[in-house]
């Protein structure tokens, strides 16, 4: 596949097919998408459209049963599952519904643990964990654990541990589905800050409200993507 002039990522005819003893479901089918560095994409639909197992491809967590994936100039559809963890380690991070933060490690503790995984020595993980938990607005509350904050703050923690190793692409599965409306518009505020400072987010999310922060929402139903609204003018 000719990776030239890209984009940051690339889907080219993707197709994800579940198959079981009785029942052959095909959760996806010809996919096309390209997202540029520096660009906030929403994909939105009904429950079970397909967009939460897009967005386990686009992070190296599934594989497609078809088509092309090229991410950052390179081919990841067929990697090799050690391959797969260490680009996912590097170049994508993730922030999940139900935040997954380790209730026994501090917040600087949690947001430095992917970077353990990374080899990355304790004084440069300690250095990357503060400066994302500043990007957050979350310095102040480092030696706390998990228990101790809001919801809205343990997102927030959460979305400094996404941050911390510097990824290619942020992203987000329902990152408000657990929050108030209060704490949800705080995250989305934190989630635009961060993209006017130049990161790259894929978000999935049932709340058009929500789609319509970013610059372009691509809108998904029965595995397929139906309608594409591009970037603002």
């Amino acid at each position: 596949m000719n990776t030239a002039a890209a984009g940051l990522i690339q889907l080219k005819s993707i197709g994800k097919v579940f198959i079981t003893e009785e029942l052959e479901t095909h959760a996806l089918e010809d996919i096309h998408l390209d997202i540029r560095k520096g660009e906030y994409i929403a994909i939105s639909g009904p429950s079970g459209c397909g967009k939460s197992t897009l967005l386990s491809i686009l992070g190296l967590l599934d594989s497609p049963s078809q088509g092309d994936y090229v991410l950052n100039g390179k081919c990841a559809s067929d990697l090799k599952a050690a391959e797969r963890a260490r680009i996912r380690n590097r170049e994508i991070g993730f922030v999940f519904q139900a935040f997954n933060l380790i209730g026994n490690l501090t917040v600087r503790e949690n947001v430095e643990l992917p970077l353990i995984y990374r080899g990355i020595r304790s004084t440069e993980r300690r250095k990357a964990a503060e400066e994302a938990l500043e990007k957050v607005g979350m310095s102040a509350r480092a030696k706390h654990y998990p228990s101790q904050l809001s919801g809205g703050q343990q997102q927030r923690v959460a979305v400094a541990r996404a941050l911390a190793g510097n990824p290619s692409v942020l992203l987000a599965d329902e990152p408000t589905g657990n929050l108030d409306s209060d704490n949800g518009k705080q995250v989305m505020d934190l989630l635009s800050q961060l993209h006017n400072n130049g990161a790259t987010i894929c978000m999935v999310t049932h709340d058009l409200n929500h789609a319509r922060r970013a610059d372009r929402a691509v809108h998904m139903f029965d595995g397929r993507i139906v309608a594409d609204r591009g970037p603002r003018v």
